[in-house]
């Protein structure tokens, strides 16, 4: 304890840049970790398999999302009343029980697996929200949190690089290659939550700019959400779109990429997201200098129109051949996380700070997060009962079009909303006076 305090007091003493560099660092550090319990399954094909006449993919892949699901769902109460003392302890425990699922995901034979990989999903679903707990509520939030969303986009082809790279070069079993490469990141994992856990409270700076941050009981989420309620179904809707296109992307990434051509090539999910994580970072890290919380609402959701617009505009060029199959995969994912980023921590972040409303972003986030999974699986039950025969790579295409001209829509209509609170606000205030 006594070593613990003695790193608070240090950072607590070190200049801005340090602290960033500190806090932005061990938080992308966990994240990552965390996404070698989740992630690395995906990255096999189990060829040849099926339950029901249905792929045995599509129900592994099902059942984690839909525990993954059932988690954001518990993580609206959980996460959001989570005191700052136990969050540490909280994150080693969810991943254990992770890493347990997976164990018994190699062991049990049959259909028993798809249980296992539910089990799996259901603690990792509230592992974003304590990350995020440390970092919100800050001068550099957005920075920090761009930081950290990059790590699920790195993440997400590292962890599958070295997925691939275990079953390829060291023959580890398709089955059993989540758990090996869990063991690989559990030590590191222990390390950066005990890092992390030493970042000092938000200072009185930091509770001036953002307004303070606190647990929220049921009664302040209910008040909460009267007060955003039409913001609230706006955003969700435009985040489930996201949500739908990017699990497709992340879930269905080898068979995308056999689509176009690209086969037993394991760099190839960490390149194409290499300068997705760089180009997002550096776009959503500049909104930090953007010290008026209102223009940094509106920026935000400027920045996800376009996000939206680069989706549909990037399976245009494609399909008019205009773009290799490498630069499409790489705007798309330039454009989803420029959108799907902003509802991860910063858009939400800056409502409570314009609007000056005391709580956490945990309940929003994760009201935004379940409904956005729920929305992932149905999406892929449609896909694989109403059209079977549609590859995924056509599929993806088409998803390209709607989600991009729907969530547009969404955003313009939040924007106007927003707008119209404002000036009510502004109005009032200026009677008050």
């Amino acid at each position: 304890m006594r070593f613990a305090g003695r790193i608070q007091n240090w950072l607590q003493k070190k200049p801005d840049w340090f602290f960033i560099a500190y806090t932005g660092f061990v938080a992308f550090a966990v994240y990552s970790s965390m996404y070698a319990f989740r992630k690395p399954f995906t990255v096999a094909t189990y060829d040849d398999q099926y339950l029901w006449g249905l792929h045995l993919k599509i129900w592994f892949i099902a059942a984690q999302v839909l525990g993954y699901t059932v988690s954001k769902f518990i993580g609206i109460k959980v996460v959001s009343e989570m005191p700052g003392q136990k969050r540490a302890a909280s994150i080693i425990a969810l991943v254990l029980l992770a890493e347990i699922a997976l164990l018994f995901f190699a062991l049990i034979p049959g259909p028993a697996k798809i249980l296992f990989l539910f089990m799996n999903g259901l603690p990792l679903g509230m592992i974003w929200g304590l990350v995020f707990a440390y970092l919100e509520g800050r001068k550099y939030t957005e920075i920090l949190g761009a930081v950290l969303s990059t790590s699920f986009i790195f993440a997400s082809g590292f962890v599958k690089t070295v997925g691939k790279w275990l079953m390829v070069d060291w023959g580890v079993s398709e089955y059993w290659m989540p758990f090996v490469t869990g063991l690989l990141f559990l030590l590191p994992l222990v390390l950066f939550v005990f890092l992390i856990d030493q970042v000092p409270r938000p200072n009185n700076e930091d509770i001036a700019l953002r307004t303070e941050r606190r647990p929220m009981k049921l009664s302040d989420r209910l008040q909460f959400f009267n007060r955003f309620a039409t913001a609230i179904v706006l955003l969700i809707l435009a985040y489930a779109g996201l949500s739908i296109f990017r699990e497709m992307r992340d879930n269905f990434a080898v068979e995308i990429w056999a689509g176009l051509g690209y086969t037993d090539d394991p760099q190839i999910f960490t390149a194409s997201e290499i300068p997705v994580g760089i180009g997002t970072l550096l776009v959503l890290g500049l909104f930090s200098f953007i010290k008026d919380n209102t223009l940094a609402l509106y920026a935000n959701i400027a920045v996800i129109i376009v996000g939206f617009l680069m989706i549909g505009a990037g399976a245009f060029a494609f399909q008019k051949g205009s773009m290799s199959g490498l630069a499409w995969m790489i705007l798309t994912g330039l454009g989803l996380y420029l959108a799907y980023i902003p509802f991860n921590a910063l858009l939400f972040e800056r409502i409570i700070a314009a609007f000056k409303y005391p709580g956490n972003i945990g309940f929003v986030m994760y009201l935004a997060d379940s409904f956005g999974y729920l929305s992932s699986i149905a999406s892929f039950s449609f896909k694989n009962f109403f059209s079977p025969n549609l590859s995924w790579i056509n599929f993806f295409i088409s998803s390209s079009y709607y989600i991009s001209v729907f969530g547009t829509v969404l955003m313009l209509m939040a924007a106007v909303w927003f707008r119209r609170q404002k000036r009510q606000q502004t109005f009032a205030l200026n009677l008050k006076i």
